[in-house]
């Protein structure tokens, strides 16, 4: 039996300093959530991918307690960076840590996907570490919007479980007309896709 005291312990928030788009950020999270006690080998790895330029408006989908697209945001000083998820705790500790650090140019909000994010805001880049259980159908919905809700030349980055690779590899080439192999780790692969100029 745990006492009331270690229940307490385990009721508190969890809080870590990551390096996120070259700043040192504090991060608060709980339990529930995923990878709450430190940055998941899937993130650290599309972190190190990223090509991020200062005034591209960014999405982070699925966006957890925030890394990601505080990283984004940090990276992008002259965009605007929007963080959502379909976990009201998520989108909670992820809009405390935008506030905690300080950062003027993001926030977050509730959506499942796309379905909540205003009609007609337009990203240049959209980033997400696709959770391994998501669903084929989730997936090719969120392939789709992305595509459509991508500027011409902007970019999707995606870090899936290798397992994941070929199944991305395939869809992203059919959506968007492209697809590059970043980087493939001992368990996860990078992927990046842009959307052309001459694709509908």
């Amino acid at each position: 039996m745990l006492t009331s005291e270690q229940l307490a312990g385990l009721r508190r928030d969890i809080e870590f300093s990551a390096e996120l788009g070259g700043r040192t950020l504090t991060l608060q999270s709980t339990w529930g959530l995923f990878s709450p006690r430190e940055l998941d080998e899937g993130t650290r790895l599309l972190l190190s991918h990223l090509r991020v330029e200062p005034g591209d408006d960014c999405l982070d989908l699925g966006c957890g307690y925030g890394p990601i697209g505080l990283a984004l945001a940090t990276l992008a000083p002259q965009g605007r960076t929007l963080m959502v998820d379909k976990d009201f705790v998520a989108v909670d500790y992820a809009q405390r840590n935008v506030r905690l650090n300080g950062i003027g140019n993001a926030e977050a909000q509730l959506s499942n996907g796309f379905d909540q994010i205003e009609p007609g805001r337009e990203f240049d880049l959209i980033a997400s570490n696709v959770p391994a259980k998501v669903g084929k159908e989730l997936l090719a919905i969120l392939l789709h919007d992305a595509h459509a809700r991508l500027r011409p030349g902007g970019r999707i980055y995606l870090v899936t479980i290798n397992g994941l690779r070929q199944y991305m590899k395939r869809n992203l080439t059919e959506v968007f007309g492209n697809y590059d192999k970043l980087k493939q780790g001992a368990h996860y692969t990078v992927a990046l896709a842009q959307r052309m100029t001459d694709r509908a």
